[in-house]
């Protein structure tokens, strides 16, 4: 204890040569346990969103990803989406990571077009400092909006807030276009909703191809060629009296194929 306290004091309080700070990764051992400790902490808090309270493996995902964005892993959670099974960001969340990461000036907006009409639209561009650049994103005009269907879909905001979808659209282009990496690949919320979409048709063949197999098919049992080695008519006594004559009934089920 006494060899313990000077070793302290001579190295004021400081790590030692041999210590080292262990850090969430999946690389190493002890950096995934530390991960899952602090995803059991997550997991039990109330104030994370449902899809991660008691759910370890969904908040060691989103640790993964709050630590390779250098973000806080609270924010991570609360801005990550669920659609049609596919992960989003919220748009939001998206800007203000670009606005953050000390690499371009902060997202502006160039306007075109007349305001009601289809031309209207507009494009992102941020300064990239390294270079001084200026780098101009693609332009979104709601008559593309209408080209691609956002525009018509039930519930959409392209009709009621048309200015800040049309931002929101230009900003995700932009960011996946010149910092990809801050998106990790992946699609706003909004982009999700609008481009993952079921038609009627499409559910039609779905529920086809999934009750295809699930008919009641009535098979007459074969007295007189019952090989299968269990039992027979005369050896099932009494038992084949009660069934003599009353088809079996036997549903398939299976992958639909």
């Amino acid at each position: 204890m006494a060899q313990t306290q000077v070793v302290q004091a001579t190295n004021g309080g400081a790590r030692t040569p041999n210590s080292q700070e262990v850090a969430l990764s999946f690389a190493s051992a002890q950096g995934f346990e530390l991960m899952q400790r602090a995803a059991r902490l997550l997991a039990s808090s109330t104030l994370v969103p449902k899809e991660y309270q008691g759910n370890i493996a969904n908040c060691v995902i989103a640790l993964n990803m709050a630590n390779r964005m250098q973000a806080d892993p609270l924010m991570v959670m609360q801005n990550l989406y669920i659609v049609h099974g596919r992960p989003g960001w919220s748009s939001q969340f998206l800007i203000s990571t670009f606005n953050t990461s000390g690499r371009f000036s902060a997202l502006r907006y160039e306007w075109v077009g007349e305001e009601g009409t289809d031309s209207w639209g507009c494009r992102a561009w941020a300064i990239e400092k390294a270079t001084g650049e200026k780098l101009v994103g693609s332009t979104v005009t709601i008559g593309l909006a209408k080209k691609e269907g956002w525009y018509q879909k039930n519930g959409s905001k392209w009709q009621t807030m048309p200015q800040q979808m049309l931002m929101y659209r230009a900003a995700a282009w932009f960011i996946r276009a010149y910092a990809p990496e801050i998106a990790m690949g992946m699609h706003t919320a909004e982009e999700l909703a609008e481009i993952v979409d079921i038609t009627q048709d499409d559910y039609e063949v779905h529920e086809v191809e999934a009750n295809a197999n699930k008919d009641v098919i009535d098979v007459e049992p074969d007295v007189e060629g019952a090989t299968d080695g269990t039992e027979t008519v005369e050896d099932a006594g009494p038992k084949a009296d009660k069934s003599k004559g009353k088809p079996a009934q036997a549903t398939m089920e299976g992958p639909g194929f």
